[in-house]
């Protein structure tokens, strides 16, 4: 009895710890002014505290879990008949544009494979423009795959495209002129806001019954996907829930990133040098091919630059919606083409992955 007090005290402790650390780290990237402070500044400060602490850092699974329903709901209020009737009109071009930008990220994943002498699984899954917490938390649901490297190529990535795609949008290349649809959408977003009693309490029960639904049929990052749709399919339906403030946001954030840090080895991280430059330059590329994408969805719908690269752009919704109502793009096509992406992803991306990595081990087992 005693014994398992004390193990209880002492992992207490340990939660306490990392607690503070990563508040630490989300107050001084909050401080630095830094993008998504409170992900990224609890990552870094537990894989700090993580590596160089005399206490091992301990973080649950189930607060990880529960900052991803929060994610979730958020996103999934995003998901307004709106957008779905720009994702119907614009299927084909949708899915055309996607599948081209996952083709191309596989084949810049090829290339940076080549060059570092990272396994390709490993190199792709750090690749995929899906959301930096659900590719690092499919990456830990797959046997051979090194999560620190997916971390760091997913962080690269993000980080590369929060800061260039605003300098390009914002910059004088881009024509910032309205193109006529959907200027409002943001305002609009912030205005849905049902009842916070009974609403929210009732979307949270679904939330939560949608996440171990998903959890049950095996559905990729069930405790985000199955929030992400019982809050879409509520919505659509007429039930609609308060926008959440930023500040639970950021603990929901704060709640993945510090789970993140953990996952974070830098010491079995292989030609470190080698594959966090080429990273950055991979981040690079994918920029670039989306913006050669966005010509083509120029010459298909006589849109703005700004609002073909940021339906393009492999980064958050969020921030991209952001971005374009900024500098007045068409929103509703924007976070129409970004919500596909996101479905796309979510759905098709996993499985397809799963695929094709199970036909890889068994082409080497048989050559072995």
């Amino acid at each position: 009895m005693k014994k398992s007090a004390m193990n209880l005290d002492h992992k207490l402790i340990r939660i306490s710890l990392t607690m503070l650390a990563a508040f630490l780290g989300g107050l001084l990237f909050s401080f630095l002014h830094t993008p998504i402070p409170w992900l990224l500044g609890p990552m870094a400060a537990v894989l700090m505290g993580a590596r160089f602490g005399k206490i091992a850092f301990y973080w649950p699974v189930w607060i990880r879990d529960t900052g991803l329903i929060i994610v979730g709901y958020s996103i999934g209020l995003s998901f307004t008949q709106e957008a779905l009737l720009q994702i119907i009109a614009k299927l084909p071009s949708m899915l055309l544009m996607t599948t081209l930008l996952v083709f191309f990220c596989a084949g810049i994943a090829w290339i940076v494979s080549k060059l570092t002498g990272v396994d390709y699984p490993t190199v792709l899954t750090g690749s995929i423009p899906g959301g930096l917490s659900q590719m690092i938390i499919f990456a830990e649901e797959m046997k051979g795959i090194d999560i620190t490297t997916v971390t760091f190529l997913q962080v690269a990535r993000l980080m590369m495209i929060i800061f260039v795609v605003p300098f390009l949008i914002l910059g004088p290349l881009f024509n910032h002129s309205s193109s006529g649809t959907g200027a409002d959408m943001v305002d609009q977003a912030g205005q849905l806001s049902g009842p916070v009693f009974p609403n929210l309490v009732l979307l949270a029960i679904i939330c939560v019954v949608c996440a171990f639904l998903a959890r049950k049929f095996k559905f990729p990052t069930p405790n985000l996907l199955g929030p992400i749709l019982g809050t879409a399919i509520a919505g659509i339906a007429g039930l609609h829930g308060p926008v959440l403030p930023s500040s639970v946001l950021d603990i929901s954030q704060f709640m993945i990133g510090s789970y993140i840090g953990l996952l974070l080895k830098p010491e079995k991280l292989e030609h470190k040098a080698k594959v966090i430059s080429l990273a950055f330059l991979s981040g690079l590329l994918m920029i670039a091919g989306s913006v050669g994408l966005g010509l083509l969805l120029i010459y298909f719908y006589h849109i703005t630059p700004s609002t073909s690269l940021l339906s393009l752009a492999p980064g958050g919704m969020d921030q991209m919606a952001l971005l374009a109502h900024e500098v007045h793009a068409d929103l509703s096509m924007v976070t129409g083409f970004q919500l596909f992406r996101l479905f796309f992803i979510y759905f098709v991306v996993p499985p397809m992955l799963r695929l094709f990595f199970k036909v890889g081990s068994r082409k080497i087992k048989r050559t072995a």
